[in-house]
Parts: C-alpha cells; sequence; structure tokens
C-alpha cells in the first residue's frame, strides 16, 4: 500500500484506501528537445497550491468535499527514459489495480507513456483524447523512439487507429500531419472538435492526457516548447472540465516548466486547471449521481 506524503496537493489528504484518485509526480524531462525544467512541475505545484482557495466557483464545488490521495514524487532515472517509463508505468498499474483513478503530474510529455501502458493493458480498448500545441507523432526523434516529441506515435503501437482524438495542435512536421490523417483524429488550431470528440468517446474507457503548451504563450510562457496560436486559459478550462465528464481511467498535465516564467502566472494557471479537472472527475461523489 502507497504511503501518504508529507506535503500534498491542495485538499488531496485522504487516505490510500478512502481515495478514488490518486495523484503522483512524474518529473522526468530527459529528452526534452528544447528547453528544460518540467521535473520540477509537480513539487512547485504542491506548494504553489496553497496559494488557491479549496472552492471553485466555476462548478460550486470544494476540494474540502474530494477524497484523494497524493502519493508524491516518483524517483526516476533521469538518464534512461525507459526505465523510467517502467517506474511510472508500476505506479499507474498500483493504483489501477487498487479500482482508482491514476492522475499523473509531469514532467515532460514522454511520462504519459507509461501511464498510458498500463492504462491499456486493463482497458484493451483504451480511447486517448489529447490536448497539445504539438502533434507528438513522430516515429524517431535524433535516432530515438522514446522522445516527448513521439510520445502519441508510441501510444498509438499501443492503443491503434481512430482511438486518439488530438486537439489544438498547431506544430509538427508535414509527415506527421499526413500520418495523423490516416491514423488519429487531428483537429488543429483549437478544441472545437470537442462536441464531435465527447460524442465519439461516450462511453468508453478514456484516457486524457493535457499538454499545457496547447495555451498560447501570452497567458502560459512556462513551457520548454512555446508555440504562439494557442487557446486561452478559459477555452482550456472549460475543455478540460468537459473532457473530464468522460468515462476517464486515468489523466495528466504536462509540460509545465515553472522555472521558464518566474512571476509565476504559468503555475497559477496550471493549479487551477488541474483543481478543476479533479474537482470535475469528483463530482458524482460529491453531489452524487442523481445530481450529477
Amino acid at each position: 500500500m502507497l504511503s501518504p506524503n508529507v506535503e500534498t496537493f491542495l485538499g488531496c489528504d485522504a487516505s490510500f484506501d478512502e481515495a478514488r484518485i490518486v495523484l503522483y509526480g512524474a518529473p522526468f524531462d530527459s529528452t526534452t528537445s528544447f528547453r528544460p525544467g518540467t521535473r520540477f512541475a509537480s513539487h512547485i505545484m504542491r506548494g504553489e497550491s496553497y496559494g488557491l482557495e479549496t472552492y471553485s466557483p466555476y462548478q460550486d464545488l470544494d476540494m474540502e468535499d474530494t477524497r484523494i490521495f497524493d502519493s508524491g514524487d516518483l524517483e526516476l532515472c533521469f538518464g534512461d527514459a525507459e526505465q523510467a517509463l517502467r517506474d511510472i508505468e508500476l505506479r499507474a498499474r498500483e493504483i489501477l489495480a487498487a479500482n482508482k483513478l491514476p492522475f499523473m503530474i509531469g514532467g515532460e510529455h514522454l511520462v504519459s507513456l507509461g501511464a498510458i501502458r498500463a492504462a491499456a493493458d486493463k482497458y484493451p480498448d483504451l480511447h486517448i483524447l489529447h490536448f497539445d500545441a504539438h502533434t507528438d507523432l513522430r516515429d524517431e526523434y535524433l535516432g530515438t523512439k522514446l522522445t516527448h516529441a513521439g510520445v502519441m506515435r508510441r501510444a498509438w503501437d499501443l492503443v491503434g487507429d481512430e482511438h486518439i482524438w488530438q486537439l489544438g495542435i498547431r506544430s509538427g512536421l508535414r509527415e506527421e500531419f499526413q500520418w495523423a490523417r490516416e491514423h488519429t483524429r487531428l483537429h488543429k488550431f483549437d478544441l472545437k472538435a470537442m462536441p464531435d470528440a465527447m460524442a465519439a468517446l461516450k462511453g468508453k474507457p478514456v484516457y486524457f492526457t493535457i499538454d499545457l503548451d496547447v495555451m498560447d504563450p501570452s497567458v502560459f510562457p512556462g513551457t520548454g516548447t512555446p508555440e504562439y496560436g494557442g487557446v486561452s486559459f478559459k477555452e482550456l478550462m472549460e475543455a478540460a472540465i468537459l473532457g473530464c465528464s468522460l468515462n476517464i481511467v486515468g489523466c495528466d498535465v504536462v509540460e509545465l516548466a515553472p522555472g521558464l516564467d518566474q512571476s509565476g502566472a504559468s503555475t497559477a494557471a496550471a493549479l487551477k486547471i488541474l483543481r478543476e479537472m479533479l474537482l470535475k472527475l469528483e463530482e458524482p461523489f460529491i453531489r452524487g449521481p442523481q445530481m450529477v
């Protein structure tokens, strides 16, 4: 059984046994192709979360009413991506085996692959909902197949065609966009395809991964590979809340690099996205199924 973490994310102080969601950090950024620093996100987010209120006026829900266990950060081998992914997968498997929902804070986007491996093993018909600025569909980058630039290509290896919805995409190789036309449901530039995604994914087991660089760098500069032309904070928050009403079996938020935004604004945005997602996932248990 996992032991309590000394410092927890705001309101995530339930015991492992009573929790329905288990939060964990994956501080890894060794395949980052531009600016590193995402390994510090989960630690910084825990401390900074106490600048937030537990109550969300957006949803009329309160973190004090949740049952979430924060299991802390994994100790990951920075020099071995496959070993790091195995450790992440083991943590996600342990959570899934207890019939709880694993929620990961990255880390670079490659960390999602470890959790997706665990979820795909438990849910053979797993689908993925992916918000990002980048396609992340490279088969290899600088001669290696395990990088944050190819995490969705490696996820496709597990789930296959038509099982990955990609929204907000505005950057990638020509070949990646061409490949996506045949293999994923890629929607460029914004999150307006969410109603279609919601209809297609209804009732299916879904892993929900949000690369926070889907937001425009004018509101979220604290990320390793900023890409202009992104969505606003409010657009992302509303889409993230909507996505969490699906049959979510695992999720993550990744690619905050807090040291790249000394103002703290990017961390503040990431914290509110995380709070709203956790609250939406907990809503049926807070209000009761008949009230949702």
